[in-house]
């Protein structure tokens, strides 16, 4: 198969690095912009994102860079009360880039830093229609549908649950404990 002409670089790998305090306007830009967040989500978005640049160890935020642009985003962290399990809190895309595998690449950078140090990361995305291409970007992912709750976020709008294992001795859960 032949590529289209700027197909290359459209599938050109992005730059990832630690999220910095000045990327909070794009931050915002790329979840207010991915098209699936309500209004009410973002301020708790870039909660989140600031507490991970301002060096709260609950969370790990990662920025995917293009052309010297932030081109998306994900956080992470260890759940509360748990051994080794991670919560992916957000990931988004700016939309002009979907389709690049600029997501893949931030979920890969996730995954890779937990290997070894976790045994499980849980998605929670939403049950509406319009997030069915999240979810197929999940399973297409590894990521397993482990539980739905209906009407979860409003009616009509279920809490679906993905769970990835990670390979991780039993030694290292011992020393968690």
């Amino acid at each position: 198969m032949i590529a289209a002409p700027g197909a290359t670089s459209r599938l050109q790998a992005a730059t990832l690095r630690p999220a910095r305090a000045e990327d909070r306007a794009a931050i915002e830009a790329i979840t207010r912009d991915a098209g699936v967040f309500h209004d009410d989500e973002v301020p708790v978005a870039l909660e989140v994102f600031d507490a991970a640049v301002g060096g709260d160890p609950s969370y790990v935020a990662v920025v995917a860079e293009r052309g010297g642009r932030a081109a998306g985003w994900v956080c992470w962290g260890a759940t509360p009360c748990t051994r080794g399990t991670y919560d992916m809190y957000w990931l988004a895309v700016d939309p002009v880039q979907h389709g690049a595998g600029i997501g893949s690449q931030l979920v890969t950078e996730m995954e890779r830093r937990l290997n070894g140090v976790g045994r499980l990361i849980v998605v929670e995305t939403a049950g509406r229609p319009d997030y069915a291409p999240t979810r197929a970007f999940y399973e297409a992912r590894g990521y397993a549908r482990s539980a739905t709750i209906p009407d979860f976020y409003a009616p009509g709008d279920d809490l679906v649950v993905y769970v990835k294992s990670l390979v991780r001795s039993a030694d290292s859960l011992e020393e968690d404990g």
